[in-house]
């Protein structure tokens, strides 16, 4: 143990982790190459996606102003049928009274 830990490693051993190491930089080059290839390769392809969610973006703006107009008619509409139906059941309730009516002086004798 007396050995010095740090020493220089022998020629060979050196030589080796070099090489190693050259073998990672160039494979880790041709990596980098590779990826910067497909991102020139589908560059124009996000551009064109992004460029149509752009357009469906706003489509979708007119759409829901469109639908904010339609829920404000759908709920003139409901107020109206409900009124139209108040007025129904008037009516048929001042018709049961008529009918009621006519009823009784036809049976009354005369």
């Amino acid at each position: 143990m007396s050995e010095e830990i740090t020493r220089q490693p022998p020629n060979d051993d050196l030589k080796l982790i070099l090489s190693r190491l050259d073998s990672i930089d160039s494979r880790l080059s041709a990596l980098e190459e590779r990826v910067d290839r497909r991102l020139q390769e589908t560059r124009p392809i996000w551009e064109q996606v992004l460029k149509r969610m752009e357009g469906i973006e706003s489509r979708m703006e007119g759409v829901e102003s469109r639908l904010g107009g339609v829920e404000s008619e759908l709920h003139d509409l409901n107020r109206k049928f409900r009124v139209f139906n108040a007025d129904i059941l008037k009516l048929q309730d001042k018709y049961d009274d008529l009918e009621e009516r006519v009823r009784k002086s036809e049976s009354q004798p005369t």
